[in-house]
């Protein structure tokens, strides 16, 4: 059954407990399942309408529907779309609902979708939304690594040679406390002491490293196995952390790292 007529239904047996069996809204709401706004809602448009209880015989549901919403549209004018963020972020709030929604868009924009379109169009806006998981993080518990993508050039004040620098970066992922240090290279005697200077600048040791795959660190990237290079692992053994990789191509496993990269 089409959501325009269930909706008249509904809004003539609000006015007939309202007009015909004196009800209180809120009795009303309780009775048809709805919110209070929406009965006063649909009181206040009867009322606006020049409506009274019975209603004509001759009014026929469409005719009602065009009493209480009516389409005001210019010709050849777009249907103004709402904003589909702002719906999804309101109908994370208790109590509210597409169809209350769909009313507030109509009061602004009279010539707007109806109810069964703008519902068809938020399903299809909501289909193609990234569903991403949020990550939470124990203090302590891990140590987000990696090097920032920009190098940063160094002068040599003697004789005016410019080299690049590589960017080393250690976050917390609770606190999002870092570390920073420049280095010249990203080879493994760099990446094994950026490593000791960050925990010593923490002062403390995490459960858990979480590095990007880099050569010095990962020997062999691989999704669910990945295969460290044995400097890397003794360093593992001597503080007692586990090292865990973020997978290939997946940045989000260090988004932390990634974050204080992309804001410098």
């Amino acid at each position: 059954m089409p959501a325009e007529r269930l909706t008249m239904r509904k809004v003539k047996e609000v006015l007939r407990l309202h007009w015909g069996s004196g009800l209180s809204k809120r009795q009303i709401a309780a009775s048809c399942g709805i919110a209070r706004p929406t009965v006063v809602e649909y009181i206040r448009r009867a009322e606006a309408a020049g409506l009274s209880w019975p209603l004509p015989v001759e009014l026929d549901e469409a005719q009602l529907e065009q009493r209480l919403f009516p389409r005001v549209r210019p010709q050849g004018a777009e249907r103004p779309q709402p904003l589909w963020a702002q719906i999804h972020q309101e109908l994370k709030h208790k109590g509210v609902t597409l169809f209350l929604l769909w009313q507030e868009y109509k009061e602004i924009y009279p010539e707007g979708f109806q109810y069964s379109t703008f519902c068809e169009y938020y399903r299809l806006w909501e289909g193609k939304l990234d569903l991403v998981m949020r990550q939470h993080h124990r203090a302590g518990e891990k140590l987000f690594i990696d090097y920032a993508g920009p190098t940063v050039p160094v002068i040599d004040r003697a004789s005016g040679e410019v080299r690049q620098a590589q960017i080393f970066l250690a976050v917390l992922g609770a606190s999002s406390y870092t570390y920073v240090e420049a280095t010249w290279t990203q080879s493994l005697p760099d990446w094994i002491a950026s490593h000791i200077r960050a925990l010593e600048f923490f002062q403390a040791v995490p459960e858990v490293l979480v590095p990007d795959n880099l050569k010095g660190g990962v020997s062999s990237p691989h999704r669910y196995e990945p295969d460290l290079n044995p400097t890397y692992q003794e360093l593992a053994l001597h503080y007692g952390v586990a090292v865990v990789p973020a997978r290939v191509r997946k940045p989000r496993d260090k988004a932390y790292a990634s974050y204080c990269t992309l804001c410098g």
